[in-house]
């Protein structure tokens, strides 16, 4: 994938992370960290000037699309699109309207755009689904779980292909469902949701990251991962969702136990102190993380999320 392949889909992405007109500083600050953290691994793509553009609209949505001349590729950007859009597991009606305009703009027809939707509604779904505690609910058993977890989804982010990112999420909310189960405390997902964006890391920003790593690190080939098929080159990568979801269930598991005395300031506070330690680990375990990634298989993976 060329450069300008590669900026014009992360441009696409962030149209659809601007879609819902939202005026929320806390999110538009936490993409604008992940353009400037992204542009620094990159020495070809200046990502902050294309977050600049895209929210100051100078690069527009048909310029993106023009860069854009393969099928697969577009099939791609449709698909990265979709699933920003649907990152805290629902499409709003001005998403839905930019979802729809975009898929005429990529010259998709309503069959190939249903199948691209076929394909992420299964994993998306279970944002709003999930249910049951982690297996081993004691309170001995919470930080062997949330490594579990954590190798799980960090394996999750070296598979090239597109579903493996978007089971992050669901899978991050399962685990802490789970925590709180073991603390007496029945959660909802739109609560979990809350504490999650609380703590500073967004759902979308997630999504934009962990795509944006894929396409900046090479791992979905020319076509954007459709035919990549075998893990290959994507397990050499750096499975940074291990860090996060490792920081997030021990995040978790300080605020139940302490009775969720915590404010906003103090979980972000915690959150940023647990990750620092949750990188230094994900590097020691990649060995451990590359190797259940190449054992991995959408169908697996469903069942963890919906058992």
């Amino acid at each position: 994938m060329q450069a300008e392949e590669q900026k014009a889909i992360l441009a696409i992405a962030l149209h659809a992370a601007f879609a819902d007109g939202a005026k929320d500083d806390r999110e538009r600050e936490e993409v604008r960290r992940i353009a400037e953290s992204l542009a620094s691994a990159s020495s070809t793509i200046d990502l902050r000037a294309i977050y600049q553009d895209v929210l100051l609209k100078r690069f527009t949505l048909d310029h993106a699309v023009a860069a854009l001349r393969e099928d697969a590729l577009r099939h791609y950007a449709y698909e990265m699109a979709l699933c920003v859009c649907e990152a805290d597991g629902q499409t709003t009606a001005s998403e839905r309207t930019f979802l729809d305009g975009l898929k005429v703009t990529l010259g998709l027809g309503d069959a190939q755009a249903s199948e691209i939707e076929r394909e992420v509604d299964p994993f998306i779904a279970t944002i709003s689904t999930t249910s049951g505690p982690v297996s081993g609910s004691s309170k001995a058993d919470l930080d062997q779980s949330i490594f579990n977890y954590s190798l799980l989804n960090g394996a999750l982010e070296l598979l090239p292909q597109s579903w493996a990112s978007m089971a992050i999420i669901p899978l991050q909310i399962k685990m802490i469902y789970g925590i709180g189960k073991t603390y007496g405390v029945t959660l909802d997902q739109g609560y979990i949701k809350e504490f999650i964006a609380a703590a500073g890391v967004g759902l979308t920003s997630q999504y934009l990251e962990q795509f944006g790593r894929k396409l900046l690190g090479g791992l979905l080939g020319k076509i954007a991962g459709k035919t990549a098929g075998k893990i290959g080159r994507a397990t050499t990568g750096m499975a940074f969702s291990f860090a996060t979801t490792y920081a997030l269930g021990h995040l978790a598991k300080n605020y139940y136990a302490g009775g969720r005395r915590m404010n906003g300031e103090l979980l972000r506070a915690t959150y940023q102190s647990l990750l620092g330690p949750a990188k230094e680990m994900q590097t020691r375990y990649l060995p451990q993380i590359q190797e259940k990634a190449e054992t991995l298989d959408a169908s697996e993976v469903m069942a963890m999320i919906r058992s």
